[in-house]
Formats: C-alpha cells, structure tokens, sequence
C-alpha cells in the first residue's frame, strides 16, 4: 500500500482490518537468568502476577501490558534454548477469531508453530515472524483469557498493578537485512493489514527506518535496516525492543530514574526528550523506548 494514501494518524483506523487486529496482547523474552529480567521490568513498573502451571515461565503486568519471562529449558519444537543474554522472543496479537486469523496466514504463505500443549494449558495458534521468533494469535483477553487457564497467580499480589504514567505498548523495532524492507512491508501488509506511514512521519527520538501502521491504530511496527556504525546489530533479522506510550514522558524518565534507570544521552544525537527516551541496554541486550503518545 501506498503510505500516500494514508496522509494523517487518524487515518489509519479506517484501513481494512481483515484479520480483526486489536493491539498486542503480550511479549515475550526467553533467557536462562529469568530474576534478572524480572528485577529489571519491575524497576520499569511492571509486577510479577503470576507463574505458568507446568513451565518455568512468569507473566509480569502493569495496566494493560503484559510480559512473559520464559526460562523454560527444554523450548517447545523450533526455539532455540534460553540465553543469558534475554532474546524479544513473541509477539501475540489480540485478533477477533485466533483460528480463523491462523489459517488465513497460513493460506497466504505464512509458516505454521507447530502446536505442543500440555494438561490444562490452552492451544495458542502461531506462526514464525523474523528470525526465529513467533506472532501468537489470541482471541481471549476480556472477561476470560488466556492467563485464566495456563497461569496460577501469585499469593497476595494485586493482579492488576496501574499502569506507570499510562505506560501501554505503542510498537515493536524489527532489525531487517538489507534491501529487506520490501519483503517485510508486504509481510505485515498482506498477512495483518499494516500500512507504511509517510517517511516525515516520526514518533520519539529515534526516526531511522520504516514505520509500519496496523488497521486498528494501536500498533506500531518500526523496520530498521543496518548501517556500517551500528554497534549492536551484526547482521542478523530479529525483534529487538519495545516502544511504550506515555503521556509525559519527561515525568516519566524522572520516576523511572529514580528507580535505578538510566536513559540514551547525546549518543548518536539520541537524547531524552519530550517526544522521547530510550533506557541504556541492560543485561547485554535489553532497552525500552519511552514515546508519547497524544492519543
């Protein structure tokens, strides 16, 4: 599709919408140092609420946000073993039919997870995204969802933390390879409905690549291609952070502060702002990007 065609924000809410795309109803990291990770989204806000019932795998929340930490060893068919370093390892999108969403990617050509459930867990429908990361189909997340069946919550936490200065997740970076950025935009486009923003359209502080807009205006999926200076990338495809929405950023980098964080400053012109931040990366792989969000 022609970012031309879609010349405002506003617009994009009215795209077609073919798999009934709602947001992102969690992410996922694998890593062999579990507590690690754990210590660190709790310093972003986030609250363990409760444990897998057969798996070494724990769900963290705030307000409408919801991380997965898996270290698991054993993976399930196709997932590489858990690493120190924690990987961006799943994406599950909220869609109105998760089978129905399923098997029209299949019919367009996307690669089907096969499916490994255990007693009482429930059958999660997914596909293979880049690398060798999964896009997770659920069609649960109101009154019932998926937490209510594979997820035992923990004793005396609130199960619904708030949600720090109305942090929600605004998007997705997605390192591509060269001249892949073809081949990612018809991706997204054809299988959910993604369109390309015009190039002057920007959101935080980081503006490189290609911005990718989903049909119901929640989601927003960043395409970077490599450049010669950019220490942290080496070539491979892969998920490599998580944008959240606030509603003051600047507030918001000053409470996380205060909770052991650092931020980017005057690093390849990346400073924070108030349109945006991005934490220093921790634990050898792991940094969010704060943006505001007008919505």
């Amino acid at each position: 599709m022609s970012a031309s065609l879609f010349p405002d924000r506003e617009a994009i809410g009215d795209l077609p919408n073919p798999m009934g795309l709602a947001g992102i109803e969690f992410i996922e990291y694998t890593t062999s140092r579990p507590q690690a990770l754990g210590q660190l989204l709790e310093q972003m806000g986030f609250r363990p609420v409760a444990r897998h019932r057969s798996r070494e795998v724990l769900l963290y929340r705030q307000g409408d946000i919801h991380i997965i930490v898996n270290g698991h060893q054993g993976g399930l068919s196709g997932q590489a073993q858990p690493q120190e370093a924690p990987r961006l390892a799943a994406v599950a999108l909220r869609v109105r039919d998760a089978a129905a969403a399923y098997q029209r990617a299949l019919d367009l050509g996307a690669w089907a997870v096969p499916s490994q459930v255990e007693v009482m867990e429930l059958n999660i429908p997914a596909i293979h995204g880049v690398g060798d990361t999964r896009i997770y189909f659920v069609d649960r997340w109101r009154e019932f969802s998926i937490y209510d069946v594979d997820f035992v919550p923990v004793p005396g936490v609130d199960l619904h933390p708030p949600a720090l200065h109305g942090l929600h997740v605004f998007g997705v970076v997605q390192y591509i390879g060269l001249d892949r950025l073809d081949d990612w935009t018809t991706f997204y486009g054809e299988l959910f409905g993604f369109a390309s923003m015009p190039r002057e359209q920007s959101f935080g502080v980081l503006s490189t690549g290609s911005i990718l807009a989903s049909p119901c205006g929640q989601i927003y999926w960043q395409l970077i291609e490599p450049e010669p200076d950019t220490a942290d990338f080496e070539g491979d495809e892969l998920l490599h952070r998580v944008a959240f929405g606030c509603d003051d950023v600047l507030a918001t980098v000053a409470d996380l502060r205060t909770r052991g964080l650092e931020f980017v400053e005057s690093t390849h012109g990346v400073r924070t702002q108030e349109r945006g931040a991005l934490t220093q990366t921790r634990l050898g792989s792991v940094s969010f990007e704060l943006v505001r969000d007008p919505r």
